[in-house]
């Protein structure tokens, strides 16, 4: 008689499909090694990517921030500049009222009375002189309030010096005259 083993056959087959269960195993690892590399590497791409555009993004707003301060830098000399322009044309302006105060100054003086100092604070104006008497000081005042450039005329001090000097100080406020139109 013939005597069959089928022991090793099934032993074979099962080593076979161990063989074969390996060798699935190791490319499912091997797949997911190769998976789990590209992955990586997508990321790994992605995130140097995302750092050069922050990068780019980053020093352009280094520029625009020197650009914002330049702006800035304009802006503050513009307005120094307007500051400037407004007062020179305040000056200007006021340029031929001053002349006319030392017009209407030299204008109201009597004989025998003289000015020590003179000085004009925006609309204040302080005369300080000497004179012969009260009487030339009573006529600078009447003077002074006549005029059409001065107003309120007020009288800080009146003292005797000696004989027939008087130093006195006025204080009144300079006002623009009205025009015809305006009187009527």
């Amino acid at each position: 008689m013939t005597k069959i083993n089928l022991l090793p056959w099934r032993e074979e087959r099962r080593e076979e499909r161990q063989k074969q269960f390996y060798m699935v195993l190791a490319l499912v690892v091997a797949a997911a090694i190769g998976v789990g590399f590209l992955i990586s590497n997508y990321y790994s791409d992605q995130i140097s990517s995302q750092r050069l555009r922050n990068d780019f993004l980053t020093k352009e707003i280094r520029v625009l921030d020197a650009k914002i301060d330049e702006i800035k830098a304009l802006r503050d000399t513009r307005k120094q500049l307007i500051e400037r322009m407004e007062l020179i044309q305040a000056l200007q302006g006021n340029r031929p009222i001053i002349v006319r105060i030392f017009d209407e100054l030299a204008r109201s003086v009597p004989d025998d009375l003289y000015f020590t100092a003179v000085s004009v604070k925006g609309t204040v104006v302080t005369v300080k002189g000497i004179a012969k008497s009260n009487n030339r000081v009573s006529s600078l005042m009447r003077n002074f309030d006549q005029s059409p450039w001065f107003a309120n005329p007020s009288l800080l001090k009146v003292q005797a010096k000696g004989e027939g000097v008087n130093e006195f100080e006025i204080v009144m406020t300079r006002v623009e005259p009205k025009s015809a139109e305006e009187q009527d």
